[in-house]
């Protein structure tokens, strides 16, 4: 009986190791992927190519928070948010984690092998984002930077998996995906402020200091303005960008909510991301369904 539950309670650590308790990060990699899919079909995509994508981002989320919580391992112990973590509490020991991380990647690149080929390429240089992105906030002060990326990529593949090849209108979709990420993660990365600064771990929000609000604001000028052009692109009408006025105002509550820096605050913005994703969803939907 001990040992059923010492095995359970280990499937519990690799549960909690991937974070699928925490669907959060899910939401942030699919709400774009979704953007460029509806975009590059002109509407409902191919219903194998969604749930590819969809599985794929489950998949490679959950592998890049293992991979994540390997490279801080020694570093989690100290900070408040993460201390917990099964990898820092040794509940998880690293082999185990490289071999969960090596079978979630296997399991997503098998899901990608039934797409076409320029897809399959480009899943390399995903892979290639998702392991680097846990190691950069070591040697630079833009982490946040290569994690919208690594969340990014999804959009210039899902429109080589659904549309054969990504328009100027895909690209400039990546560079919004990229800047949204810049945005919510610095406002999380303002949650660990305090205890990064202990410990030497890098960030935007350590290197914007106080003009941490000023510098955001401008990125989320930038963000919409991005979004603004792929509406141009793909010739979008006022659905769509009655979805970004939306987006927009929430980006604005946003900004007050965080006037004070306050970690609960700040945790509760980046959380509320989710809902600016379903809302610029919504337009893209709403605009190509009356088309």
């Amino acid at each position: 009986m001990s040992t059923a539950r010492l095995n359970a309670g280990h499937f519990d650590a690799l549960f909690r190791l991937t974070r699928l308790h925490k669907p959060i990060g899910i939401f942030l990699v699919v709400w774009p992927m979704l953007w460029a899919l509806w975009l590059a079909a002109g509407g409902v995509p191919d219903l194998w190519v969604l749930s590819v994508f969809v599985l794929g981002a489950i998949l490679m989320r959950s592998a890049g928070c293992v991979i994540n919580d390997f490279a801080d391992r020694k570093i989690d112990g100290h900070v408040k948010r993460t201390k917990a973590r099964p990898l820092a509490t040794g509940e998880v020991s690293s082999r185990e984690a490289l071999v969960l991380f090596a079978a979630l990647c296997l399991t997503a690149f098998a899901l990608v092998l039934t797409l076409n080929g320029l897809t399959i390429a480009m899943s390399f240089v995903g892979a290639g984002l998702a392991v680097l992105y846990p190691f950069t906030k070591r040697h630079t002060h833009w982490p946040q930077m290569f994690l919208g990326a690594a969340f990014g990529w999804a959009v210039p593949m899902a429109f080589a998996a659904q549309a054969h090849g990504v328009p100027l209108g895909g690209w400039l979709l990546f560079a919004a995906t990229l800047i949204w990420a810049l945005v919510y993660d610095t406002f999380y990365a303002m949650v660990d402020r305090d205890d990064d600064l202990k410990i030497g771990v890098k960030s935007t929000a350590i290197l914007w200091g106080r003009y941490d609000r000023a510098v955001i604001g401008v990125f989320q000028l930038l963000f919409f303005a991005l979004l603004i052009g792929v509406g141009r692109a793909f010739e979008l009408g006022w659905l769509y960008y009655l979805g970004l006025v939306g987006g927009a105002l929430m980006a604005i509550y946003h900004q007050w909510l965080a006037r004070h820096r306050d970690r609960d605050a700040c945790f509760r913005v980046f959380m509320q991301h989710n809902v600016l994703g379903g809302i610029i969803f919504a337009g893209v939907v709403a605009d190509l369904a009356i088309r």
